[in-house]
């Protein structure tokens, strides 16, 4: 370990970190350009092969940047779509970025750092940063803004220059030190510990846009909200703000286990999809979507007595047809990925008769973020997290992901040694209490030994 990372883990201040030398290189898990290919003609593509943890060279950094020493991470489902190089590889990303040139021409390596999510305590600052200083402990946002670009000012994520870190830039947070621009920090909420606030913001954010937000179905008290996969890192986070702003959860879950933990989570209304038939068969028919839907409608009328208000659908082509569908007169799916495909199939006659809208929502602006982190910090939002791994086994912890296995969160401790570290807060958190802190701990999520 490096004399830097010894010293903050020693507890040194603001003083001795900044006289520390960064280190040359660390650790950090990435993929390599040399790998596309691998998984050409294999069914499998199992991303255990192609992540790899190991050294790789400290970049400079830019004026608006800083660095921050990661204590801890987590899995999203865009590094799985970096490790299986779909729907195309992340390098073309990098390339395409470095054409700016300038500092933009660093990305573009034979590596790629990746990870979009990270909590650690910033250890340098560039000349041209002014909020943030050496020894703030902060969470990274995965968006990536041009400031300098009229749209940013209107909404960031209608710029053209808006990327998610880790995945269309290089540099990401599932490693031991990341570069982040300066614009992309919040604080850590004071009462979690790294790995749990690790854990939150791309997530947590992407449902606060979708459901709360302006940009989005702006639920309100009373509105009934189908919530597709209400156990994943969306879903679960998704629960906790209808349940807040007075709403109807109804989540939709793929088995028993994940439906204890979605009521443990208070969740109104649970479908085991299996019970009624959605199989999870991701090329319907149209006539299958109708019937399926009709058949989730009568459960969901059976259970609220109505259909939903709103739907939040991240899974894709397997549901998106029958959200748009089950969703009553008037209402709002809102999308913001596509798991399962991106070719979505839907009767349209259902949608303009019917009056329904679809919103596309992808991350979450500054604000938005700064809004649902306050949430974080005040108590009214807990974390999801339900398994953590060590840096090193980041393969396997991205192989429950991809699998779906995984409940909740998935984090990753990178320079932090163990759990439980980085509360400031300790009477908070002793107020709220660990049970709520931490409602999906323990929850059965499968060990790293039972994951194939």
């Amino acid at each position: 370990m490096d004399s830097l990372a010894e010293a903050l883990l020693a507890g040194a201040g603001p003083g001795e970190i900044g006289r520390h030398e960064l280190p040359t290189e660390f650790e950090a898990a990435h993929i390599l350009a040399s790998d596309v290919g691998m998984f050409d003609g294999v069914a499998d593509k199992d991303v255990r092969k192609s992540l790899h943890v190991g050294q790789v060279p400290m970049p400079d950094i830019a004026p608006d940047e800083v660095v921050v020493a990661v204590m801890a991470s987590s899995i999203n489902y865009n590094t799985v779509w970096s490790a299986t190089f779909e729907p195309v590889p992340t390098f073309e990303f990098l390339k395409r970025y470095a054409r700016e040139g300038g500092y933009a021409a660093r990305h573009d390596l034979p590596h790629q750092v990746v990870g979009s999510d990270a909590a650690g305590v910033v250890v340098r600052v560039g000349a041209g940063v002014r909020r943030w200083k050496v020894g703030d402990h902060v969470v990274a946002s995965c968006v990536q803004v041009d400031e300098q670009e009229p749209a940013t000012h209107a909404d960031a994520m209608l710029g053209t220059g808006q990327r998610i870190w880790g995945y269309e830039t290089n540099f990401g947070g599932l490693a031991h030190y990341s570069v982040v621009r300066a614009s992309q920090l919040l604080p850590k909420p004071a009462h979690l510990t790294w790995e749990e606030s690790a854990g939150v913001l791309l997530t947590a954010a992407t449902s606060y846009r979708m459901l709360v937000g302006d940009n989005g179905a702006r639920i309100k008290q009373g509105d009934v909200v189908l919530i597709w996969g209400a156990t994943g890192g969306l879903g679960a986070f998704a629960v906790q703000m209808v349940k807040n702003a007075g709403g109807i959860a109804v989540g939709v879950v793929s088995s028993e286990r994940k439906a204890e933990v979605l009521r443990r989570l208070g969740c109104d209304v649970v479908i085991n999809r299996n019970e009624i038939g959605l199989d999870g068969d991701d090329a319907l028919t149209p006539e299958r979507t109708i019937e399926l839907g009709k058949r989730l409608g009568r459960e969901i009328r059976r259970q609220v007595g109505e259909d939903p208000h709103v739907v939040l659908d991240y899974i894709g082509r397997a549901t998106f047809g029958i959200s748009v569908f089950v969703v009553r007169k008037g209402g709002v799916v809102v999308t913001c990925g596509s798991s399962t495909g991106y070719d979505h199939h839907f009767d349209n006659r259902y949608l303009w008769m019917n009056l329904k809208r679809i919103v596309g929502s992808h991350a979450a602006n500054l604000q938005e973020q700064a809004e649902c982190n306050r949430l974080f910090r005040l108590g009214h939002l807990s974390p999801i997290l339900s398994e953590v791994f060590p840096l090193k086994e980041v393969g396997e912890a991205a192989r429950l992901v991809q699998l779906n296995r995984h409940t909740g969160k998935v984090g990753v401790l990178c320079l932090a040694p163990e759990e439980g570290l980085g509360v400031t807060d300790p009477v908070l958190r002793e107020k709220i209490g660990v049970a709520r802190i931490n409602p999906l701990r323990g929850s059965g999520a499968p060990s790293s030994a039972e994951v194939c």
